[in-house]
């Protein structure tokens, strides 16, 4: 049953707190970009993936909001959630597809979750399955060349069941994107690609919505949407700082951070 923006909202502030709580007590993970996909994978899981649909998390590393998100909707025991990162976890600190059902694809290094995604849309077509593809991807991972022949082979081959989503938030490892590899103007390059572009607020409800309605309309090309996200989203003094990449906080840090998600 289709949620409302508000709890929409709730449901995304208990996830964010999830996130912390896993990454604290486990001591490390990547807190930054895993609170700025929270509305995306909020909303997919709760109002937009079907019966026939699979997703796809190419930036892996963010799967703390994944997992929170699939324990949020009961898809997982909220119980896992303690066992984050530890030997012999389900939760390893980047999805395993053999481990958990529910995962798609076995992420690690970046740039292969669309060749990934497009591969299965591919297979669809072929054999004529209903169903979207969606794939998750970080603007940091644009650096890596193989994402770009996935990007190729995407418009070759009229892959207009695979919608991806690019989580926009403007840093990576080492700090911005535009500091470490400008990706220039992403909407024209994917444009002059063959995709269908869509640009959107990735904090905002009714836009992811309406983006997807759209690009499911989409004819013989596949569609990306250009999340524009906040790195940290929720947490002050974590927004926009490269330094939250991968970092635990301590424990100043973390009742910080959850008095403020509140």
């Amino acid at each position: 049953m289709p949620q409302t923006n508000d709890e929409l909202v709730k449901i995304s502030l208990q996830v964010r707190k999830e996130i912390l709580n896993m990454i604290y007590k486990a001591g490390s993970g990547h807190p930054g970009g895993s609170l700025s996909a929270v509305e995306i994978l909020t909303a997919l899981y709760f109002d937009i993936l079907g019966t026939d649909d699979r997703f796809f998390l190419s930036n892996g590393h963010i799967c703390p909001g994944l997992y929170a998100v699939m324990a949020e909707k009961g898809i997982i025991e909220k119980s896992l959630l303690s066992t984050y990162t530890e030997l012999g976890s389900v939760l390893q600190g980047h999805p395993e597809r053999t481990r958990l059902d529910g995962i798609e694809n076995t992420s690690g290094p970046l740039g292969l979750g669309l060749a990934q995604a497009a591969g299965y849309a591919a297979s669809m077509k072929m054999d004529s399955k209903e169903g979207f593809i969606y794939c998750m991807t970080s603007d940091g991972e644009h650096d890596e060349g193989n994402h770009w022949e996935a990007v190729n082979f995407a418009a070759k081959y009229k892959l207009s069941n695979l919608i991806q989503i690019v989580d926009k938030n403007g840093i990576q490892i080492e700090g911005t994107v535009e500091e470490i590899m400008p990706l220039g103007n992403l909407k024209e390059k994917y444009e002059a690609s063959g995709w269908n572009v869509i640009e959107i607020d990735g904090h905002n409800f009714s836009e992811i919505r309406r983006a997807v309605e759209e690009a499911k309309t989409g004819k013989d090309k596949p569609s990306v949407i250009l999340a524009k996200t906040i790195f940290g989203k929720g947490v002050s003094f974590m927004e926009g700082n490269p330094d939250w990449h991968a970092k635990a906080p301590n424990d100043e840090e973390f009742n910080k951070a959850m008095e403020e998600l509140r």
